[in-house]
Parts: C-alpha cells; sequence; structure tokens
C-alpha cells in the first residue's frame, strides 16, 4: 500500500487504519461517531493527501478541458473553483473531480485518489491539443478542515483574511510559515470549511500547527468513517459507490454539471438520454424501521419486488436513523414513494426521501 506524508503520525495516534484506494488511511482514531460529531459541531482535520492532482497548462488548456469534461471551463476567472465530471463516449462517468483555474492560462484537476491512473491516461490520450501536463499527485500534501469553527482554527495561521474566500474559490498565501499555500473553500462534509494544499515535505508540521491552533476549540483529527457518513447526511456522491462508468450524470442526479452548449466527449449520448428521460434515478431514502442500510443491499418495492440496490448507506449520527442511497426506476423515485431494503434476510421499512438530508453549510 502507498502512504500519505503522514502516515506515522496517524499510527502513533492510535488510528485505525485500512486499505483505501491502494493507501493506508485512518478511519477512525477514537470513534467514528465522536469524530463526526466533533466536525458537525466543532472541527476536524482530515489527511486527503491520498487525492490525485493534475496540472494542466499553456495554449490549449482550455480547449482540452473543455473537452474532456462536461461542466463550462470557460467561466473560471482565476481564483475560482468548478466541481465536475468527465465521462466516456456512453456518457458514464469516468470520475467527478474540482478544478481550479490557476493562472491565465493554467489549471489544476483534483481526482479521486482510485482514479489517479486511469484519469490521467484519458487526460494525456485526449491530449490533441497539445496542453502541458504534470501530475504532480506524489508531491502535492492536502489537509481538509471542516466544521463550523474552521475558520477561527485556520486564521492565525496566516495574514491572508479567509473570511474573504468565497465558496468554490480560493487563495494563494503563506500558511504556517509555508509558501505557495493554496486554501480553498469546497469541501465534502456539508460541515464548512477549507482545504490546503501544499508541498507533502509541509505536511507534518502543518498538521501540527493546525492542531495546536484548534485544541482549545475542540478541534479532532477525524477518518474516513466520519468522511463517509458525513457526506452522505448532505448526500455527495462517491464515485465507486453512488457513480461509475456504467451509470450518467443524469441518473445520478449531477445534470446541473451539464453545459450543453459546448462540444464535450460523451455529450451525443447524454443528450439522447436527457431527450428520451432517465430510467433510473439514484434516490435517497430513509429507513423507518430499525436497521442499517449498507452498500449493496437489495431495495425491493413493497411486494418484495427488487427494483435496484443501495449504493451508500450508514446510520446517521446527527438524524439517529438509518440512511441511504440507491438506483431505482424513474416511477418509483418519487419522494415519499414506500420501498423495502433486505437486511439479513428481512425486508425493512423505508421512504424516499429528497435529497439532501441535511441541508449543506458551505
Amino acid at each position: 500500500m502507498k502512504h500519505t506524508p503522514l502516515h506515522d503520525l496517524h499510527v502513533s495516534l492510535g488510528a485505525r487504519m485500512t486499505d483505501f484506494a491502494g493507501y493506508a488511511m485512518p478511519v477512525y482514531y477514537s470513534s467514528i461517531t465522536e469524530e463526526h460529531h466533533a466536525v458537525r459541531q466543532r472541527a476536524g482535520v482530515f489527511d486527503v493527501s491520498h487525492m490525485g492532482e493534475f496540472v494542466v497548462r499553456g495554449p490549449g488548456a482550455l480547449s482540452l478541458l473543455e473537452r474532456i469534461t462536461t461542466n463550462q471551463i470557460s467561466r473560471l476567472n482565476i481564483g475560482d473553483v468548478q466541481y465536475t465530471c468527465m465521462v466516456n463516449e456512453q456518457g458514464g462517468v469516468l470520475d467527478d473531480l474540482l478544478v481550479y483555474r490557476l493562472q491565465e492560462q493554467s489549471y489544476m484537476m483534483v481526482v479521486n485518489a482510485a482514479n489517479i491512473e486511469k484519469d490521467w491516461n484519458w487526460v494525456v490520450t485526449h491530449n490533441t491539443e497539445g496542453a502541458e501536463l504534470k501530475n504532480i499527485s506524489e508531491q502535492a500534501g492536502l489537509l481538509a478542515v471542516q466544521g463550523p469553527l474552521a475558520l477561527q482554527i485556520l486564521q492565525p495561521l496566516t495574514q491572508t483574511d479567509l473570511s474573504q474566500i468565497a465558496y468554490y474559490k480560493f487563495a494563494r498565501t503563506v500558511f504556517g510559515g509555508v509558501r505557495n499555500v493554496l486554501v480553498s473553500r469546497t469541501g465534502y462534509t456539508g460541515a464548512g470549511g477549507f482545504e490546503i494544499y501544499f508541498e507533502n515535505i509541509h505536511a507534518e508540521s502543518l498538521w501540527n500547527q493546525i492542531m495546536h491552533s484548534g485544541r482549545s476549540l475542540g478541534l479532532r483529527p477525524a477518518g474516513l468513517g466520519a468522511r463517509d457518513t458525513l457526506r452522505q447526511e448532505v448526500c455527495f456522491r462517491l464515485y465507486g459507490n453512488d457513480m461509475d462508468e456504467t451509470t450518467t450524470p443524469l441518473e445520478a442526479g449531477l445534470g446541473w454539471l451539464i453545459y450543453w452548449n459546448k462540444e464535450f466527449i460523451g455529450r451525443d449520448a447524454l443528450l439522447q438520454q436527457k431527450q428520451q428521460g432517465v430510467r433510473r434515478r439514484l434516490a435517497g431514502f430513509v429507513m423507518e424501521e430499525k436497521g442499517i442500510p449498507r452498500s449493496g443491499y437489495e431495495l425491493t418495492d413493497e411486494q418484495g419486488n427488487p427494483i435496484g440496490r443501495v449504493t451508500s448507506g450508514c446510520h446517521s449520527p446527527t438524524l439517529q436513523q438509518g440512511i441511504g442511497m440507491g438506483y431505482v426506476p424513474t416511477a418509483q423515485a418519487a419522494e415519499g414513494s414506500a420501498i423495502r431494503v433486505l437486511i439479513r434476510g428481512q425486508q425493512v421499512a423505508a421512504r424516499i426521501r429528497r435529497m439532501p438530508f441535511l441541508t449543506p453549510q458551505t
């Protein structure tokens, strides 16, 4: 397994480690529930240095990115971040990702760890514009500080006014004494907060400074377990679970990531699906009886007929009930529809609910 620059630190903190996308990553340090509540109520810091980063530069950078992603890259100003996705010729999702506009002709793609090699090969193969490409995934470190107290914790570490960084914007700054740090305001927990990109040799220093700054405010290290329950409460999709190359953005409820007034790989297939209407949709549901839906569990109608499978599911620490997402026929995806989740051979009652279950904070 690969290690992030903070691997030894996680082990020293007693983290429960697991293999995630080929990286040894912390699942939790104390407990998933404690870390979940810490992020919702105060703040938590996540090591997400396993994510992939590609720099795309030069006169052909914009046209390449426009052609391989579904959203409108040309609308980005320097300092903007955009959520988008790449799809194949059939419209299946290759990955969901962020694009940062760094300079006039310079961009950074942030991709999922499990897809780094696949995505890199896709970008390189389709680079007919001659854009300059650089995979900096192994050199880049990334920490996410999430929660309502994130701003208060991070502000003492930089002279840049972090409150002026709007949602889906970023700033280059000196942070924790380190130059050329990129601080953005996106996040994957729905609790608000910041992401901090830096050269990975500074990882341990910045982690320690952040923890010291936040100790009196209840900042906790948080692992992948809490990251998963937090993102499910606000229905943020996880690639490989809630979407993959067999699902389209339209089916996944991400049609808003598609800018139709441009040519991009997969557009024709997606346009045809849009015109015909999707036959299935990713729907959110809540358990009406005791039970925790897990990924892969079968979903049925009230008569017990199979209609789909759970793609993501957990016990929500905030809502104190089981929640989940899964693909179901469009006719059965209406809010309020009664469904069943097959848990250990038992049909357990659930009901379709509008996503997200909690309103994301920015």
